[in-house]
């Protein structure tokens, strides 16, 4: 399985929105139509991410890039894919 970032564009935005985290997450992670509204208000210094593997959108991340100090503001895995070995090479 391949794990790649790729621009969120008019293409796949639409699926970006349609990810959810587990209901006990929600607290913790904010939706993605919040944060791609941030990225857009803080273009210059961030830019979101969609997650796939292979072929399939499983997430999404929000990257501060300013200051030649990058950072991860937001990160979620839906929560059809969480618990499922995805980091660890399992499927």
């Amino acid at each position: 399985m391949t794990v790649a970032l790729r621009k969120i564009n008019e293409d796949n935005y639409e699926e970006c929105l349609n990810l959810r985290t587990s209901v006990s997450d929600e607290r913790f992670v904010d939706p993605v139509a919040w944060s791609l509204a941030e990225a857009w208000v803080f273009y210059d210094a961030s830019r979101p991410f969609a997650i796939y593997a292979d072929d399939t959108l499983v997430g999404y991340v929000l990257m501060y890039i300013g200051e030649n100090n990058p950072q991860i503001i937001n990160f979620m895995i839906d929560s059809n894919f969480q618990k499922k070995g995805l980091w660890t090479g399992g499927g």
